[in-house]
C-alpha cells in the first residue's frame, strides 16, 4: 500500500541537489536578463576555448598532473601539452605546484561546469523525442538525472517498442504509481491489464473520460480491483504527459497528440530521478480527486 510519505500533501522539500536542478530550472529563463544587465557577459571567444580546453579540465580535475602525463592522458604532443597548461594558467584555471598542475578553485568551477554542459547537450539530443514531447507543458523538467536513461522510440516498424518497455517493467515491479493522460497500454497488451489488476500494487491518477472508458474495457476486473483496494485511480482534469513510478526505476512517456499513441518511454535507476518524479507524483495527486464508485457500477 502507498505509505503516508505519497499521501495528499504537496511536495516535501527535496535533498540539496535536487532544489539546486529546480532551482536552476526556475531561473534559467532569466539568466539572460539578468546576465544582460549586469553588462559583464563573458566573451563568446572565452566561452568556445573554455569547451576546447574541456578534455585536460577534465583531466586535471581528477587529478594534478605534471606534463608528461597530460600528454599521455590526453594523447597529444609536447607542444600541445604546453599550449594547454600555458592556457589554463593564463585564464588562472591552472597552477603548478611540486612540478604537477593544479585546478585552482575557479578552473574546478570552470571543469565542473564544461562536464555539466557536455552531459546536458548529450543527454538533450538523447531526449529529444520525448522534449518534443512534454517541454510546453513541464517547466520543470530537468535534463540531469537522465543522462543515462534508457530511451525507447516508436518507430514504423515497431509502433509499440515504448509500451513493450513500460509493460515489462510493470511486470517485473510489486508496486506502481503514476500518472497519464491516457491508457499507460492499448488494449492489444493485455498482459499489462493483469500485473495492473492483478500483480502490481497500483494507484494512478487519469483524466476522467478515461477513468470511464477503463471500466467500459474492463468492467468486472476494474471494479474487483478497486474494491479489493489493489487498484486505486484519482481522477484530474489536466496532465502533461505520463509518469511511471516502480519499484527499482521511474519513467516518463511522451505522446502523439493526434492519436494518443506512446512516442517515447524514458526510464532511469537515477536517484536524482526517482526523487524528482516522487516531488512531481505527489504534487499531481495532491490536485486529483479519488474514484468514488456509484453503487450501481
Amino acid at each position: 500500500m502507498i505509505d503516508p510519505e505519497h499521501g495528499e500533501d504537496g511536495p516535501a522539500p527535496g535533498s540539496p541537489v535536487l532544489e539546486a536542478l529546480l532551482e536552476n530550472e526556475r531561473t534559467r529563463r532569466t539568466l539572460g536578463r539578468r546576465l544582460a544587465a549586469s553588462g559583464d557577459r563573458v566573451d563568446t571567444d572565452l566561452l568556445g576555448d573554455i569547451v576546447r580546453h574541456g578534455p585536460v579540465l577534465e583531466a586535471l580535475l581528477e587529478e594534478p598532473l605534471d606534463r608528461p602525463a597530460i600528454e599521455e592522458r590526453l594523447d597529444v604532443s609536447r607542444a600541445t601539452s604546453h599550449r594547454f597548461t600555458r592556457w589554463l594558467a593564463d585564464h588562472d584555471l591552472a597552477a603548478k605546484r611540486d612540478g604537477r598542475y593544479h585546478l585552482t578553485g575557479r578552473g574546478e568551477v570552470v571543469a565542473e561546469e564544461v562536464l555539466r554542459f557536455e552531459a546536458n547537450v548529450r543527454t538533450a539530443d538523447r531526449l529529444a523525442p520525448l522534449l518534443a514531447a512534454v517541454c510546453e507543458d513541464h517547466r520543470e523538467f530537468v535534463v540531469e538525472p537522465f543522462v543515462d536513461a534508457t530511451v525507447t522510440v516508436a518507430d514504423t516498424a515497431d509502433p509499440y517498442r515504448p509500451v513493450e518497455r513500460f509493460c515489462a517493467l510493470v511486470a517485473g515491479s510489486e508496486t506502481f504509481r503514476g500518472f497519464n493522460t491516457t491508457h499507460m497500454a492499448p488494449p492489444v497488451l493485455g498482459g499489462t491489464e493483469t500485473a495492473v489488476f492483478a500483480d502490481t500494487d497500483t494507484e494512478v491518477v487519469y483524466h476522467p473520460d478515461v477513468v470511464d472508458r477503463l471500466f467500459e474495457s474492463s468492467p468486472e476486473r476494474a471494479r474487483d480491483a478497486v474494491e479489493r483496494g489493489h487498484l486505486r485511480l484519482r481522477t484530474r482534469e489536466a496532465l502533461p504527459y505520463g509518469l511511471a513510478i516502480f519499484d527499482d526505476r521511474v519513467g516518463i512517456g511522451g505522446y502523439d497528440d493526434r492519436t494518443g499513441a506512446m512516442e517515447v518511454f524514458v526510464d532511469t535507476d537515477s536517484p536524482i530521478a526517482r526523487e524528482w518524479a516522487e516531488r512531481v507524483y505527489r504534487s499531481v495527486r495532491a490536485d486529483s480527486e479519488p474514484l468514488e464508485l456509484d453503487a450501481e457500477e
